[in-house]
């Protein structure tokens, strides 16, 4: 696993080369440049926000458009990023047939391009803060290892999903969807609160409440969502037994997606 780590800091000339290349094709000519980055989760936001003033959804007397702004900061990273990396390979048939280098840089330069775009992000949740008076505490120490975490989460995904690409272009097609359907599962339109207060507390799912909970709080961007909003904007310090059961098993699968990926790139040139 130190091999990524190596390979990162080793090739991080051409991994900020290709970052370059991806953020000037993709915003080239658009009259917005990169604030399109950052408009996919204000987007978001207010729709969240009109939904819920039809549902309601308790937030704890904090406003619910900060709330939502700080789930969706973390969570449209991880998307991005998984996104991008899982296409990442197959994008750049050109440059794997005509040199060699650890192809674990295409995944890495999906995921440090969205770095970009989420530096942005915190501009405008700072800006979010200011205006409804909430002010960050030292509790925001914990930012940058749920960054962290969040690129882990990203990476073991994209490792495995595109080697699998590369062979299987449905894969692709596929990610974005399930995606979708994640985001359901993950507390970024309701608060992590609202879960354990039907299934621990109330029971509601009955015998099964306690087991669905556990396998709720095994996506592990259930901690990362509640901690970015807990360290942010609650100004509390991270339910770390939320955080626990997904980082145990995100740290048990990325050696066995990693080894995956190094096994298949070496027929890339190949397939692709």
């Amino acid at each position: 696993m130190h091999n990524i780590f190596i390979n990162l800091y080793k090739y991080r000339e051409l991994i900020a080369a290709l970052t370059w290349k991806n953020i000037v094709i993709r915003y080239k000519q658009a009259y917005l440049g990169i604030l399109w980055a950052v408009l996919k989760p204000i987007m978001l936001m207010l729709v969240f926000t009109l939904v819920k003033s039809f549902v309601g959804i308790e937030t704890g007397g904090l406003p619910y458009p900060l709330i939502t702004f700080a789930a969706l900061i973390p969570w449209v990273f991880f998307q991005e990023s998984v996104s991008e990396g899982v296409n990442s390979v197959t994008s750049n048939a050109s440059l794997i047939k005509k040199i060699y280098f650890p192809r674990e840089v295409f995944p890495l330069t999906a995921m440090v391009t969205k770095l970009v775009e989420l530096l942005i992000s915190f501009a405008i949740l700072a800006g979010m803060m200011i205006y409804y008076q909430v002010m960050p505490t030292v509790n925001a120490v914990w930012i940058p290892a749920f960054v962290l975490y969040t690129m882990i989460v990203a990476l073991t995904i994209s490792f495995f999903g595109a080697a699998m690409n590369v062979y299987y272009r449905d894969i692709g097609q596929a990610i974005p969807i399930a995606l979708s359907l994640l985001m359901y599962g993950s507390p970024v339109i309701y608060p992590l609160s609202l879960v354990q207060k039907k299934l621990v507390i109330e029971q509601a799912a009955g015998a099964w409440s306690n087991d669905l909970y556990f396998l709720y709080s095994l996506n592990p961007l259930v901690g990362i969502i509640d901690g970015f909003q807990s360290a942010l904007i609650r100004a509390t310090q991270p339910d770390f037994d939320v955080i626990y059961p997904g980082l145990i098993l995100i740290l048990t699968i990325l050696p066995f997606s990693y080894w995956f990926f190094k096994r298949a790139e070496s027929w890339f040139a190949d397939v692709i």
